[in-house]
């Protein structure tokens, strides 16, 4: 009789998850060029069961990374285009009358574009709150809930919306609740000279790159399971995360002097979750077990920047939500110090 299979050890595991990861990023290196820091948080956020908001000018390849994601993973992508006659059941889907076999007609759920694992949500500012609004159960909950009868969305599913800083005419501001289902927001830079003189190589002479599949969806599973089965042992590391989250209320004793002048209201609890959730992905990345304070600090300014709300005088002044965070990162100290 054979011997049973003992399960993977935490060493194993964890070597596994980095090199799956290391092989992602190459792979859609391939494609994509530069974008390091769009890619680790694509990839943090797929892992920790979180979405991706990307603010950047157009025409710098967000479609195409998303897409490239896709097929790298063996995943499902769709695209929708957000605009000001876009409805709800454009986006969820909307219920049929088909005719039965037997005879007779029923209605049937046609599913919408929001069944994919990978969603791109083009401009979603410039939906109305309505539209924007219908993304909300299927981001927190994975579902979609209609007259009456609610269908799951398989996992891994991750919502990438993009949103444009410049044109902001016609559009329609995310409301907080929505803008707080978004574990991370990663600003869109412009390429380099270098950057840009790659990209029109690679775009310009032959045909493009494909992505080759890298992983499927039962290994992503299995890296989703190894980040929420990871333990933090290092309370300390736990409760710097509440200090910090506390300092960016200015009601706090904690809150710094810019966040007591500029900011309304603070980071939610849903922002602590990410911080332990990104901070738990870099330190698989990175092939550890365990959670630094290092893993915190990265991830402050994605996790959080969209999750500050800036008074009339801190719009007033210019303030950038980024530079209220590195204030509280500067006041607020760990155990090391």
């Amino acid at each position: 009789m054979a011997a049973e299979e003992q399960a993977p050890s935490i060493e194993s595991r964890v070597e596994a998850f980095k090199e799956t990861c290391l092989s992602i990023r190459e792979e859609v290196g391939r494609v994509i060029v530069g974008h390091e820091e769009v890619v680790e948080g694509v990839i943090t956020a797929l892992l920790a069961g979180g979405h991706v908001l990307l603010e950047g000018v157009p025409g710098i390849g967000k479609t195409l990374l998303v897409r490239t994601f896709s097929d790298a993973l063996d995943l499902s992508f769709s695209r929708i285009q957000f605009t000001p006659d876009l409805m709800p059941a454009d986006v969820t889907g909307t219920m049929l009358l088909v005719d039965k076999e037997g005879g007779g007609r029923k209605f049937e759920f046609n599913k919408g574009p929001i069944f994919a694992s990978f969603v791109l949500a083009d401009e979603i500012n410039r939906a109305t709150p309505k539209t924007q609004s219908s993304l909300l159960e299927a981001m927190q909950e994975h579902r979609v809930t209609t007259m009456g009868s609610t269908y799951s969305i398989d996992p891994p599913f991750v919502v990438l919306a993009t949103q444009n800083p410049i044109e902001m005419e016609g559009t329609y501001t995310l409301p907080e609740a929505q803008l707080d289902r978004f574990l991370v927001k990663i600003m869109l830079r412009f390429p380099s000279d270098a950057e840009l003189r790659e990209i029109l190589d690679r775009t310009t002479i032959g045909d493009q790159p494909q992505a080759r599949k890298i992983a499927d969806r039962a290994r992503l599973l299995e890296m989703i399971e190894t980040v929420r089965d990871m333990q933090i042992e290092n309370r300390s590391v736990v409760d710097y995360v509440v200090r910090v989250i506390q300092a960016t209320h200015p009601d706090a004793d904690s809150a710094s002097e810019p966040v007591k002048k500029y900011v309304r209201y603070g980071a939610s609890p849903r922002g602590a979750q990410s911080l332990i959730l990104g901070a738990k992905v870099r330190a698989l990345m990175d092939g550890r077990v365990s959670v630094d304070f290092d893993d915190v600090r990265h991830m402050v300014l994605p996790a959080l920047r969209h999750r500050i709300i800036l008074n009339f005088e801190g719009e007033s002044a210019g303030q950038s939500t980024d530079d209220i965070l590195s204030s509280v990162l500067d006041h607020v100290p760990d155990v090391k110090k």
